[in-house]
């Protein structure tokens, strides 16, 4: 492509012909020339000093319609130069050009494939300095400033560029060195990592992050920081714990997928419900002895797998699932009790009957209107199998129930080839537990 061809403009700004390139707001800028028959589209990633930016560049030909093509509409990392050519280097301008006075300069534009670059007429840039000289180099006149040589590109150059990084080994992991900023996906695993890395948390593009196969013990509310997080990995570490925390930072927004198998993790936390975004959620090879009653809420859920536990039965919001897949293969489950197990009081009590107005009108609280521990009887609160909730006055009874009604695969839950689990209910009354006592036998 001749560089008297090209129209150059900014990703998602609408060119305007036979206009001076302008600086916009947040360093960007634009640049067109009117005899046009293809353009680049840059993306400005950073830049001072040094007449280079670090960008995204897309070439496009606009005869590819007319002859019934498409662009790929994807630009590629790319180093953008602007350099200065000596009269050895200085090419012989192509008809109707100009060769832009006795110091011409133009836009080199290399990538990892070609270091070497691919030379373009100067016109602009979106930093002040960067757009300066391209000003001067596009009137002819000298610049000043000094000009970058058009030397082949360094592959260093391009790792801030990075999206990827798996680290596999200690001898691999970055000590004195930070993590690119433009990760979107992070692998340490089999690093000998004690903590979470806090260099981690300022990956603010991070998607997916695995921590698997360390020494963690506690993780920093920080990660709840990462708010484009999807997938996080933290398998075989020594946890023991999910903190309240985590159940509600920004993860209940994005996170997707949750990997904690292999930890040392008793119990979740009822806010553990809060994460209604998760598709994934592995638990195997754990110490939970309990799954937070309100596992219902997990709308979402698709693929739950807590193999290997000390799950003793099934909160009864259990049956609210709508699992693709399931598996709870060698858990402790209980045989179902014959007799309930009976904590009515007549008349309710005044907290028991607060809470349960509270809870039914869904009236807002909060620890800045009610004492703390309050707020904690409200969060654990039973629900009964008619829909109202009970706080310390129910009864409780167990039955079982066939995992194939809220999972379409289910792994036997033991080597008998079983697929039932003993289920946990509470009432809130003597009425709701004899309209149920049918499904209790």
């Amino acid at each position: 492509m001749s560089a008297q061809k090209a129209d150059r403009r900014l990703r998602g700004q609408p060119a305007r012909p036979r206009t001076p390139a302008a600086a916009l707001p947040g360093g960007k800028g634009e640049i067109s020339k009117p005899s046009c028959g293809s353009w680049f589209c840059a993306s400005w990633c950073c830049g001072s000093g040094e007449m280079k930016l670090h960008c995204e560049v897309e070439v496009v030909s606009r005869h590819l319609p007319a002859l019934g093509l498409r662009n790929r509409g994807k630009g590629v990392r790319a180093v953008l130069t602007l350099c200065q050519q000596t009269p050895k280097s200085q090419p012989r301008p192509q008809a109707g050009g100009e060769r832009g006075g006795p110091h011409p300069a133009y836009l080199l534009i290399s990538t990892l494939k070609d270091k070497r670059g691919t030379r373009y007429e100067a016109n602009s840039s979106s930093l002040k300095g960067f757009l300066s000289a391209v000003k001067l180099a596009y009137r002819g006149c000298d610049i000043d400033a000094p000009l970058s040589n058009p030397i082949p590109v360094k592959t260093s150059e391009f790792e801030k560029f990075k999206t990827k990084m798996v680290i596999t080994s200690k001898k691999d992991y970055p000590l004195s060195k930070n993590f690119p900023h433009s990760l979107e996906h992070l692998q340490t695993s089999y690093c000998g990592l004690v903590r979470v890395d806090l260099r981690m948390l300022c990956l603010k593009n991070l998607r997916k992050l695995d921590l698997s196969h360390n020494h963690i013990k506690k993780l920093p509310a920080t990660i709840g920081d990462l708010i484009h997080l999807q997938e996080l990995n933290l398998s075989d570490n020594h946890l023991e714990s999910f903190s309240v925390a985590l159940c509600q930072s920004t993860l209940k927004k994005s996170l997707r997928s949750l990997d904690l198998s292999k930890n040392k993790i008793k119990a979740l936390p009822v806010q553990f419900c809060q994460l209604r975004e998760l598709t994934d959620l592995k638990l195997d090879d754990n110490e939970l002895i309990r799954f937070p009653f309100k596992i219902g809420q997990l709308t979402n859920l698709r693929f739950l797998s807590a193999a290997r536990n000390k799950l003793p039965f099934l909160p009864s919001e259990f049956k609210n699932l709508f699992l693709e897949y399931l598996d709870l293969f060698g858990n402790t489950f209980e045989q179902p009790k014959v007799l309930p197990v009976i904590m009515l009081q007549t008349p309710l009590t005044l907290l028991e009957s607060s809470a349960r107005t509270i809870l039914y009108n869904r009236i807002p609280y909060g620890s800045n209107i009610i004492p703390f521990h309050l707020c904690q009887d409200l969060d654990t609160a039973k629900t009964c199998v008619c829909g109202r909730y009970c706080l310390s006055c129910f009864i409780q009874g167990t039955t079982t129930m066939n995992l194939h009604s809220v999972a379409h695969t289910v792994v036997l839950v033991d080597n008998m080839g079983g697929t039932e689990a003993p289920v946990l209910s509470y009432f809130c009354s003597l009425g709701c537990y004899i309209n149920s006592c049918d499904t209790l036998k």
